[in-house]
């Protein structure tokens, strides 16, 4: 057996860090529906984000600060020393040239985002990375690009998992689909981890209405118009809007357009006595699963609906990272490994680690 130092912390730099969902999620040490999760052995040392209003709610709820300023404009080799490199890049800006083979480029400056985490994990190296995205960046350039930001990231030097995750299914009262991709610097770590098994199904999904303030249907603030209703019923059937959400489900996936205060548009909304009414930014921080003394009000509300919109649910991304910390906890099975080297594709560069550090023999 080889054993590893279980009172290790993981040190974590965290890009794109929003107001915190990721980041909350990987320290752990909060408390959600009553329900408590515990601290994760992870250290935050540096997080960054250019959004100013997204880093205000961010530094009002942890000890450290972070930076807000553009990751394009940072020293990359300034960063602290990490052993987990945090990121949820821009999708919707790739290109894929006509070059023979083909390159996977961008088409604006906010393509050049996913650029910059590479090249951070080729300068630092950390042990571990974890990214997520929106489903759609699977079928992104009509399925293209994703198998090349597969392949950047293995040209890092990583080896890679991913997997689609509904966080309806781990506890948190949304049906929020995200991609999460995690890489692995050693192959040890990438043949032994796996991803966490859902928490919540069926019947156990937590459901909006645990988590709505029915106080707030006392106030008409929080009330569409009349004038907006009736718009928004003369293209309903057509365009799909005002979806009224069923209170004994989780809610429909929830989004910065929120801070737009409009029925014409896609984003869940709440009926209450024939009146249409959307929900408060508690009520959205709630549904992405942040806990209730989560501090917003160092903003202006259309900015918190915008942070929280753009978040990722802190208790899903607490179940990724118990995952991993389960896995730097490991005693790891030396003979399962060698089984397994005999009939994946990365058997050459795994043979040669452990050649080198002489644990096994490969056969």
């Amino acid at each position: 057996m080889a054993k590893v130092n279980r009172n290790k912390t993981l040190k974590v730099a965290s890009f794109f860090c929003g107001c915190g969902g990721m980041d909350l999620g990987i320290q752990g040490g909060f408390k959600f529906l009553e329900k408590k999760y515990n601290d994760l052995p992870y250290e935050i040392v540096y997080a960054i984000d250019n959004d100013p209003y997204a880093t205000a709610i961010y530094n009002s709820n942890f000890k450290h600060s972070c930076k807000t300023e553009d990751v394009r404009d940072i020293n990359i080799k300034n960063i602290p020393k990490h052993d987990v490199l945090l990121g949820g890049f821009p999708c919707q800006s790739f290109s894929i040239s006509a070059q023979n083979p083909p390159r996977l480029g961008y088409k604006d400056e906010k393509g050049k985002l996913f650029f910059e985490m590479v090249n951070a994990l080729k300068e630092h190296k950390p042990r571990f990375f974890i990214a997520e995205n929106v489903k759609g960046l699977l079928s992104a350039n009509k399925g293209k690009a994703f198998p090349m930001i597969v392949d950047e990231f293995e040209k890092s030097g990583y080896y890679i998992k991913y997997k689609l995750f509904d966080a309806s299914e781990y506890g948190v009262p949304q049906k929020r689909q995200r991609v999460f991709i995690i890489g692995f610097k050693r192959y040890e770590d990438y043949m032994t981890f796996e991803f966490p098994k859902p928490t919540t199904l069926k019947d156990s999904k937590i459901n909006l209405n645990s988590v709505l303030d029915h106080s707030a249907n006392k106030n008409e603030k929080w009330f569409f118009s009349q004038k907006a209703v009736d718009g928004m019923l003369r293209v309903k059937e057509k365009m799909n809007k005002g979806r009224v959400q069923d209170l004994n489900q989780p809610c429909n996936t929830i989004s910065s357009h929120l801070s737009k205060v409009s029925l014409n548009s896609t984003d869940p909304v709440l009926q209450v006595n024939g009146k249409y009414r959307r929900f408060t930014p508690r009520e959205a921080a709630c549904i992405q699963s942040f806990p209730k003394n989560y501090k917003l009000d160092s903003v202006s509300e259309n900015r918190q609906y915008r942070a929280i919109g753009n978040a990722v649910p802190p208790v899903m991304m607490w179940y990724i990272a118990h995952s991993l910390k389960d896995l730097v906890n490991l005693e790891l099975d030396i003979t399962k490994v060698k089984v397994a080297l005999k009939n994946i594709n990365y058997q050459s560069k795994a043979t040669e680690y452990y050649k080198k550090n002489k644990q096994l023999e490969i056969a």
